[in-house]
């Protein structure tokens, strides 16, 4: 079940609002006792899991919430108990709002079920019907790289075209998710993919642009409030923006300050020894490197690696071929320069002109060495 905890906690809906009172009204074929349904939400800060006896196919769950909350309905059909249904229970996703939400089904499982009386449900099965084709797409794109020999996928056409691939995948699916927002200034699911949106390298602008489009009524709830807040932060590190100043030690304890490489072009680049994605990327990070640093180019790493683990992220940057500036505090996520930057997730990485301003953040695979070509192959 840590699968279904760990969804949850994504999303915290804010305390300080009045409950509202919801009803889940259930009719699941012919399961029956001694089964059970469990629902898992947020109330607030609260991770509630509310259950009910399935009698005839029937049950009731009544609870509140403080505001719309993502939730998981999940069958015990044998009443056995949470700890012992494993990581792949029969299941179903919803939101949880102010009202009654009808889950029907002839067949005996639950995600076979319909939802209706519920706007916000109806929403996220419209978001979702949308989204199909995008996620159709990539899907096909994993066949075809797990299809691919090792020879071919260590092809440069082979990566390149993957590349390109992943980033009309990533356009399509901003587009549908914008779209969706402009469309849907009420609904409650907006406000949740805006927030999706800014995980996604979406440019600050645009998010603000997307924010002033939702209706007051949802920017004036808690998520909203904090949303904004989070862009508002995100304009220090959007493009345009002078970098941040820091300093960080080196792995022999030599402060080093990122102001001091001003007058080249620097890639700040967040990384750690940990990260598969990041040990995966950094063999195009070091083919832009060679290609580029005797024209005034350059790179910061800034390993987000745990306490103690110096030895790992040395071991790490040895064989990984990282041959400039590396430097951490060595606090994981609580990596001073990340905060700064407000990085969520790495690889994360940004591009700075030599006068210290953002140009270009999180480039890819062959992005880097594009830009860099923009910018210096003259």
């Amino acid at each position: 079940m840590k699968k279904i905890l760990f969804l949850l906690g994504l999303l915290v809906p804010a305390m300080g609002f009045a409950q509202q009172a919801f009803t889940v009204s259930g009719k699941i074929g012919k399961v029956s006792t001694p089964a059970l349904a469990y629902l898992l939400y947020q109330q607030g800060a609260i991770k509630v899991v509310d259950s009910a006896l399935i009698v005839n196919g029937s049950f009731t769950i009544i609870g509140t919430v403080p505001s719309p909350s993502f939730a998981m309905l999940v069958i015990d059909h044998k009443g056995v108990g949470m700890a012992k249904l494993g990581n792949t229970p029969d299941m179903l996703n919803l939101f949880v709002d102010q009202g009654t939400i009808s889950i029907s089904t002839e067949k005996d499982s639950i995600k076979y079920a319909d939802i209706t009386g519920s706007i916000l449900n109806d929403d996220n099965k419209q978001l979702t019907a949308q989204i199909a084709t995008v996620m159709a797409s990539a899907k096909k794109l994993n066949d075809d790289r797990l299809a691919a020999t090792p020879q071919q996928a260590a092809t440069a056409e082979f990566q390149r075209s993957i590349q390109e691939r992943i980033k009309t995948l990533q356009n399509n699916q901003r587009g549908v998710l914008k779209t969706f927002i402009t469309s849907h200034p009420k609904s409650f699911l907006s406000l949740i993919v805006l927030s999706q949106l800014g995980k996604q390298n979406t440019e600050t602008a645009e998010l603000d642009r997307l924010f002033e489009t939702l209706d007051w009524t949802i920017k004036n709830m808690e998520m909203g409030k904090v949303l904004k807040k989070s862009i508002d932060e995100a304009r220090i590190t959007a493009i345009g923006s002078l970098a941040p100043d820091f300093t960080q030690p080196d792995a022999d304890g030599k402060p080093v300050k990122l102001s001091s490489f001003k007058g080249k072009y620097v890639l700040i680049d967040f990384w750690a020894s940990w990260c598969g994605p990041c040990r995966a990327e950094n063999p195009n990070v070091v083919k832009a490197y060679q290609k580029y640093k005797s024209k005034n180019f350059t790179i910061l790493g800034v390993s987000l690696d745990r306490p103690n683990d110096k030895a790992a992220w040395m071991a790490a940057v040895n064989k990984d071929g990282l041959e400039w500036a590396q430097v951490s505090d060595l606090k994981y996520w609580s990596n001073a320069a990340a905060a700064l930057y407000f990085v969520q997730s790495i690889p994360a990485n940004f591009l700075l002109d030599p006068a210290g301003k953002i140009i270009a953040k999180n480039l890819r695979g062959t992005d880097l060495e594009d830009k860099l070509a923009e910018l210096l192959a003259k």
